[in-house]
């Protein structure tokens, strides 16, 4: 019987306050130098605003599939915003207190000026009313 492959790990606390962080620093090779840094700051204590990582394998499996999502990978990372939204008490794209999150590509080692960043995703014409009225 095969394992299954686990291709998303979170990291920080849960709205109770407790850390939920399922990896560590340790673990560069499946969740890039920046995922296993966030997953290593948060288990020391530091301040990690929550989130979670798409392995590197999970990514490369899809670019190697001509940009086909391994099988379940979709499911499994809807799971894993869900659990986001409810750890923050928001929702992505949410007309009146969005949830905006930063995606950002990772490896496991060093590539300055080869990865991309996507700041304020959840920002729509919807939620930006929402912002709109909470400033």
């Amino acid at each position: 019987m095969t394992e299954a492959v686990k291709r998303v790990y979170a990291f920080g606390k849960d709205a109770n306050g407790n850390n939920v962080t399922e990896g560590n620093t340790d673990m560069k090779w499946i969740l890039g130098g920046k995922g296993a840094n966030l997953a290593e700051m948060a288990n020391i204590g530091l301040p990690v605003p929550p989130g979670f990582t798409i392995t590197c394998q999970t990514c490369m499996e899809y670019a190697n599939a001509d940009n086909v999502w391994p099988e379940g990978a979709l499911d499994t990372i809807a799971e894993y915003r869900a659990d986001l939204e409810e750890r923050m008490g928001k929702r992505l794209g949410d007309a009146e207190d969005p949830l905006l999150v930063s995606v950002r590509s990772g490896a496991p080692f060093s590539m300055p000026g080869m990865m991309d960043t996507v700041l304020n995703l959840g920002l729509n014409d919807e939620s930006i009313n929402g912002l709109i009225k909470q400033t």
